[in-house]
């Protein structure tokens, strides 16, 4: 009980941090004191009638709803350790739920709630979650940070075989994608076959009225578009006309009998970077300006997004720059936008343009049969020169959800899975 009564005592010096009320302190309490190493708390116990507080060695102290342990508790009835999924009836708990006991052990902090059940939430995991304050640095379920490159930009290919017959061949290839947004695999026998197999080593593919899966075309204008011409496509991203556009994409040139027709890729998070340190005005306006965009040239299809428009530059919660809907082509009449609208909007575009065409950012690669390249499609925008000649090129798009899946898979262990969900 003197330990118990010494963690109140010493805790009540930081009333700042949250109240401490001892008449309504429950019984049991931090019955040991642990060797806190910053992810594991040197004392834990009840603050008050409705928190918890964990004492982390990094003199850090981190309080815990009870309602809200309650409502996360693992444990076999009330979380599926199997599929991970929630099984706790949030709306059978009461809203003023208190602790009878809690108890601090080397594996975790025990709680035993006034019907019985008892809970146990591991060092790691309250650490990773914990929510007042925050102590993550990062979000680990979000990509790896972004590598920026330019027209320098020299990346290793991965070996085709490394890539179809070891897990570490597919890790080297979405690490790569993952953190510079674009990976080259070579030695890919030159067929539609060998394509799509390797393809089908990434994740599922995305079916869109353009093909069921993998599609390969020539200058043919199979489709009402501009990539089945052998006109030079500037640098953009495609689908800016889906409520989602693809995540990745993959070319893969089959066959070549003529000159030019080599492919462009441009890093936009680079290229958005350098608009916001040259004009932070131009980088606000293709961020809050929302483009309405379209595909029609077919006779069956009228695709439009929802909602309607989007910027160019969109950006997550906390700020982020995380994806570029950007293909000056496929936009539709700007109807919507006053005239001083008008004007920062495309004094803003004329700027993206001249960054997105300069020859510093203008990665170009032949992209010779055998060699295949995958890109992420929210973030690297491509194009091509025109060409003379025969021209057979194949490829697919990837489900972003998908391809982030099958990254996080390669880098985390079920373990990992257990601490962060």
């Amino acid at each position: 009980m003197q330990n118990i009564t010494k963690v109140i005592s010493n805790f009540g010096m930081r009333r700042a941090l949250f109240s401490t009320s001892i008449a309504r302190f429950h019984k049991p309490n931090a019955k040991k004191q642990l060797q806190g190493t910053g992810a594991v708390p040197q004392r834990a116990g009840l603050a008050n009638d409705r928190q918890v507080f964990l004492d982390w060695n990094a003199r850090k102290t981190s309080v815990y709803n009870h309602f809200w342990l309650r409502d996360h508790c693992h444990c076999g009835e009330c979380y599926h350790p199997v599929t991970r999924q929630r099984l706790v009836n949030t709306f059978g708990i009461p809203r003023d739920i208190q602790p009878t006991a809690v108890d601090s052990t080397e594996d975790g902090l025990s709680i035993i709630w006034p019907d019985g059940h008892k809970s146990m939430y591991r060092w790691d995991w309250l650490h990773t979650h914990s929510y007042s304050p925050i102590l993550r640095t990062s979000e680990p379920l979000q990509s790896k940070k972004p590598k920026l490159w330019d027209a320098e930009f020299k990346l290793e290919p991965v070996a085709h075989e490394a890539v179809m017959n070891t897990e570490e061949g597919v890790k080297q290839w979405l690490d790569q994608l993952e953190t510079y947004g674009i990976s080259f695999v070579e030695g890919v026998p030159t067929t539609l076959e060998a394509t799509e197999k390797l393809a089908r080593r990434l994740c599922f593919l995305r079916e869109t009225h353009y093909s069921q899966g993998m599609w390969s075309f020539t200058a043919d204008l199979a489709h009402a578009d501009t990539a089945y011409t052998q006109l030079a496509l500037g640098a953009h991203t495609d689908n800016t006309y889906f409520t989602e556009p693809a995540g990745l994409q993959m070319f893969h040139k089959l066959e070549f009998k003529g000159e030019g027709g080599d492919s462009l890729f441009v890093d936009g998070f680079h290229v958005a970077q350098q608009l916001k340190a040259l004009s932070p005005n131009a980088y606000r306006t293709l961020s809050n300006t929302h483009v309405p965009t379209h595909s029609a040239g077919d006779e069956n299809v009228l695709i439009v997004p929802t909602p309607r428009a989007n910027p160019i530059l969109n950006h997550g919660t906390e700020g982020e720059l995380y994806q570029i809907r950007y293909n000056n082509d496929d936009r539709s009449t700007l109807d919507h936008l006053s005239s001083t609208q008008l004007d920062e909007f495309y004094d803003a575009l004329f700027m993206w343009n001249k960054l997105l065409t300069s020859k510093k950012n203008e990665l170009w690669d032949p992209l010779t049969p055998g060699r295949v390249v995958t890109f992420d499609n929210w973030r690297v925008l491509h194009g091509r020169s025109a060409f003379t000649g025969h021209r057979r090129i194949c490829g697919a798009y990837f489900p972003w959800d998908d391809y982030k899946s099958r990254a996080r898979v390669s880098r985390l262990t079920p373990q990992d899975k257990d601490r962060l969900l």
